[in-house]
């Protein structure tokens, strides 16, 4: 069934022509290999196994970590799952350089749930020993740059999604996003989708965790302070001095607790980082700038944090952003419940990921160890895949 809160879309396939070439997102074209065959195709949707899935995955991964994909620069890694899809008889709508799809049977009387994650990388750092572009396995680890994070989940909630995707008579839609610009909090990746997919009930966010339950993240909100006084000479009474002003303000930055404590993550974290004052030994500063890195728990909003910032500093305030929010899911929601029944634990995470972005309940989870992102010579293990489809599988089939 059609949704009317979204686009339509052909079957299409980004394999680069002369009229899409280097363009990040062009018209959607037929894919004439998909459409000849889509009674094959739907047969292969349901005999479709566990391990056929797997090695799909596996071999998808390993064709998008021989593409360079840092982000802004994800047109390949697009393009190839795109393909990816499309040769799986799938409609695959994008938009700049990201991809996502619904389940076959799509109901806009039912829910949908978001399952993404992103195919954007950062660069590779100098301490790499070996080509971080070579996906090469050696005994239960695939190398490879984007191997941890987060290739692996992203295949593995394909994986999961194409098992579903099928299915009739679901008590929720499927919509699977994998998306660019996560490494660089860009606002061309998951951000510039979310409109397009109409309403949203909860996520999965697949991110390394070891496949354990992150149900909550904390935002991160940067603000740029400025203390003003006034310049006068050293050697005499003059002046007032935008050192001393700040000073002042950061000792509250050091010292204040907010009230409110987050069970998963304790107090508001909040961290001057950098500070920068005058011109000469012999002149009083008239400004003194410094920026303070604040990470927002489950109890707070960021704008609730900056209007309490705002209400105690002299000092001029201004955040770089608001919009990477603290974000979580009911300990009791059903995804968190049927995770808990195979085992898993849950947990808040420390770092920032396009969950930030959501406004709707979201849990963090995927496959490999964050631990690993960023690192030279990242690798992730294939039994960790195995593991990542068959949880997802398991855990959505218990609430769809």
């Amino acid at each position: 069934m059609a949704n009317p809160e979204r686009k339509q879309f052909q079957t299409v396939s980004r394999r680069k022509t002369p009229e899409t070439r280097g363009k990040a997102g062009g018209a959607p074209v037929l894919a004439p290999e998909a459409e000849r065959n889509k009674d094959s195709i739907m047969k292969r949707h349901t005999d479709m196994n566990t391990e056929t899935l797997y090695s799909d995955a596996v071999a998808l991964l390993r064709d998008l970590i021989r593409i360079p994909s840092p982000s802004r620069e994800e047109a390949g890694t697009a393009d190839r799952l795109a393909a990816f899809l499309s040769d799986s008889g799938i409609e695959t709508p994008w938009k700049k350089n990201n991809v996502w799809a619904f389940n076959r049977h799509y109901d806009p009387a039912k829910p949908t749930i978001l399952l993404n994650s992103h195919h954007d990388t950062v660069r590779p750092n100098s301490g790499y020993t070996r080509d971080p572009y070579d996906p090469a396995i050696e005994d239960d680890r695939l190398y490879g740059l984007g191997s941890n994070d987060a290739g692996a989940s992203g295949v593995s909630l394909l994986a999961a999604f194409r098992h579903f995707y099928d299915r009739e008579e679901m008590k929720y839609n499927l919509c699977v996003a994998i998306t660019a610009e996560e490494e660089n909090s860009g606002s061309d990746g998951l951000e510039c989708v979310l409109p397009e997919l109409g309403p949203l009930d909860f996520a999965i966010v697949g991110e390394p965790t070891q496949m354990q339950l992150a149900i909550a993240e904390r935002g991160l909100m940067v603000v740029d302070c400025t203390a003003r006084g006034r310049s006068g000479h050293a050697a005499r009474e003059e002046g007032d001095n935008a050192i001393y002003k700040a000073m002042q303000d950061i000792e509250w930055f050091r010292s204040y607790r907010f009230p409110k404590v987050s069970e998963l993550f304790g107090a508001v974290k909040m961290t001057v980082t950098i500070i920068s004052a005058g011109t000469q030994h012999n002149v009083v500063p008239a400004e003194c700038r410094f920026t303070v890195d604040i990470r927002v728990t489950d109890r707070y909003t960021n704008e609730e944090v900056l209007d309490e910032i705002r209400r105690h500093v002299r000092s001029e305030v201004a955040p770089r952003s608001t919009r990477l929010k603290p974000s979580s899911i009911p300990p009791a929601h059903p995804i968190v419940r049927a995770g808990l029944a195979l085992g898993r634990t849950t947990y808040g995470s420390p770092t920032t990921s396009d969950q930030a972005l959501l406004d709707i309940p979201s849990l963090k989870l995927g496959v490999g160890d964050s631990a690993r992102s960023h690192s030279a010579d990242e690798f992730v293990g294939l039994s960790e895949i195995r593991e990542g489809i068959d949880l997802y599988i398991r855990m959505l089939s218990a609430i769809l």
